[in-house]
């Protein structure tokens, strides 16, 4: 019997399968409906960007940094500028035949082609710099050629029209548009201004296409230009001066500065020897970048009995006339505290005479005198209000924040009365050992006392030019105030033009000045501290502090000579004939202003 079969079933099991297959079909088409409506309509911007992200590459547009600028005369003057050189670079991506383009780039700015074509053949990079600091005209004849992933970009470096002048105190601009050392460091951020950003849109070699309105996404802001406070004709014959004793002295370095004691306002800064900072590059030893006058923080030696003195004064410990005798030495802790220069031993002495011979044991003396008038005995309470007046009045052991680079804070030793050598230390910091401190330190805190007791911390910048052309002037800033009663400035006054007058009846004739002007100072030789401790035998550090002016100190003058290779004492014959010719110079150049 032959099976039967019913047609109708059969047909029933292909249509059922044949709307199976055509509702699968319409749900898959209708997923790609509605992801292609998801794609083109509500994702468009994220695809339309991710599809030109390739060809639209963002490039930031340099900010033109801030000139500076300094005075001259009655005129202000630029002492840093800018130049517009170019950067040649590479995206070894997109450059198809390296040899050629190689052999080019050499045939017009020199160097070697096969540097060049290893450079353009790194992996893993976009941007490849191949040279720096290409002129205009050079740009220009490589960018003609039109090779796939070759560009330039224009760059602003500094020139200097006064060559080494005042490097160290405006420092320079690395390769990246970074400020390093002096001015240039400590006010990158006002000077290098905010740069823009531009979007190129480039084929697909990476050549760059016509430019549009819309492709610049945010214009560059300018840095403000800044005036700074250097006289330019004190600061030029100042670095003349040092160079001069310098070559006389063999010594490491030399450093001053000259000061307005009125505003903290600096007028010359300098050390030798310098260099010139168009060419940082070429600079050997690194040291040479540094402003001395603000990172040497030294021991001082007797220069610091001015502050001594005048804390001392402040206290009502000492007067001014007061006389005591003195022993010739002291023991402290065990150990004798002598003088090195003593005028006739154990005698009666003054405070003039402290200063003018520079009396070890009589800036002991001052300091026992601040533990207990007419005392003997250092004692903890004379330490603290020592180290008071040091840290808290004259500021020492933290920066100034004068716009530089690199300051120190110098180093004040703590007052710890369980030490059992404390009272040795604080008698040899009453004297300018054992305690450091920088040249602009030494400035600002003599500053404070000649104007009557306000301290003004020190600046270089006079005023600040904003882009659209407005001036800020620079407002002193008072640190502290109340540094010393207002008499004390006018009593110690005529203690260090004691000493300018006893050096010149000495027979240092180089300290004869006109007697219608008002010179005072003080030396300093202080012993090098050795690294493991104690001190050198026969190398010291000359220092030398004082003012000039009539009627009324002007300027404030602190000279710092590093390790003088003379005779004789380092403060007395490295640091005071910088002063002199200083002085000399100030006055027989009219920048004294007459009272």
């Amino acid at each position: 019997m032959k099976p039967s079969f019913s047609m109708p079933t059969l047909v029933s099991g292909v249509s059922r399968r044949a709307n199976i297959i055509y509702l699968v079909l319409m749900i898959i088409m209708g997923i790609f409906v509605v992801r292609l409506f998801y794609i083109q309509i509500i994702k468009y911007g994220y695809y339309h960007a991710a599809a030109l992200s390739d060809q639209q590459k963002e490039y930031q547009i340099p900010a033109t940094r801030g000139i500076i600028e300094a005075h001259q005369g009655n005129s202000i003057v630029p002492i840093v500028l800018n130049q517009e050189l170019y950067t040649l670079f590479v995206d070894p991506t997109l450059v198809h035949q390296p040899k050629k383009v190689a052999a080019t780039i050499a045939g017009v700015i020199g160097g070697s082609a096969s540097n060049y074509q290893q450079e353009m053949q790194i992996k893993g990079t976009r941007y490849v710099v191949l040279a720096r600091k290409l002129t205009k005209a050079q740009s220009s004849q490589i960018l003609a050629y039109k090779y796939p992933g070759v560009g330039t970009q224009g760059q602003d470096y500094r020139s200097y029209p006064d060559g080494d002048l005042a490097s160290q105190t405006l420092g320079f601009v690395n390769n990246n548009g970074q400020g390093e050392y002096g001015l240039e460091q400590a006010l990158n951020s006002e000077l290098a201004g905010t740069p823009g950003k531009l979007k190129a849109i480039t084929d697909a070699n990476g050549v760059p296409l016509a430019a549009v309105p819309g492709n610049i996404d945010r214009a560059p802001i300018p840095g403000d230009n800044i005036i700074t406070t250097l006289n330019m004709g004190i600061q030029a014959q100042m670095e003349q001066i040092l160079k001069s004793e310098y070559k006389k002295t063999k010594s490491q370095r030399v450093s001053a500065l000259v000061m307005d004691p009125y505003n903290g306002q600096v007028v010359a800064m300098a050390n030798y020897p310098t260099y010139n900072p168009a060419n940082y590059s070429a600079v050997s030893n690194p040291s040479v970048f540094q402003n001395g006058v603000v990172d040497d923080d030294i021991e001082p030696g007797s220069s610091m009995k001015t502050l001594t003195t005048s804390a001392a004064l402040n206290l009502g410990a000492i007067t001014p006339n007061e006389s005591f005798y003195d022993p010739a030495h002291w023991v402290i802790d065990g150990f004798n505290i002598t003088d090195i220069k003593q005028d006739g031993g154990a005698r009666e002495q003054n405070i003039a005479s402290i200063l003018a011979l520079s009396l070890n044991t009589g800036a002991t003396w001052m300091l026992m005198q601040m533990s207990h008038p007419g005392g003997t005995q250092i004692t903890g309470h004379g330490i603290d209000a020592w180290y008071n007046y040091m840290t808290n009045h004259f500021r020492l052991g933290r920066i100034t924040g004068i716009q530089q680079g690199y300051e120190s804070p110098g180093y004040v030793p703590p007052p710890n009365l369980a030490d059992p050598s404390i009272d040795l230390r604080y008698a040899n910091t009453a004297f300018g050992q054992g305690v450091q401190l920088t040249a602009i330190q030494l400035g600002a805190a003599l500053s404070s006392v000649l104007n009557g007791g306000t301290y003004y911390q020190p600046t270089l910048v006079d005023a600040t030019v904003k882009p659209d052309g407005t001036v800020v002037k620079f407002k002193p800033k008072v640190l502290e105030k109340n540094v010393v009663k207002p008499n004390i400035g006018p009593e110690l006054v005529p203690l260090m033009q004691n000493v300018v007058k006893a050096y010149l009846q000495g027979g240092f004739y180089f300290m004869n000045f006109p007697s219608n002007y008002m010179v005072g100072g003080k030396t300093g030789t202080a012993q090098v501290a050795q690294p493991g401790g104690g001190y050198y035998a026969n190398i010291y550090n000359g220092t030398y502090v004082g003012f000039v002016g009539q009627g009324k100190p002007q300027y404030v003058i602190v000279v710092y000579n590093i390790k003088p290779n003379i005779p004789g004492y380092a403060g007395s014959y490295g640091g005071q004939p910088i002063f002199a010719d200083l002085v000399h110079m100030l006055i027989n150049d009219g920048y004294i202003t007459p009272n």
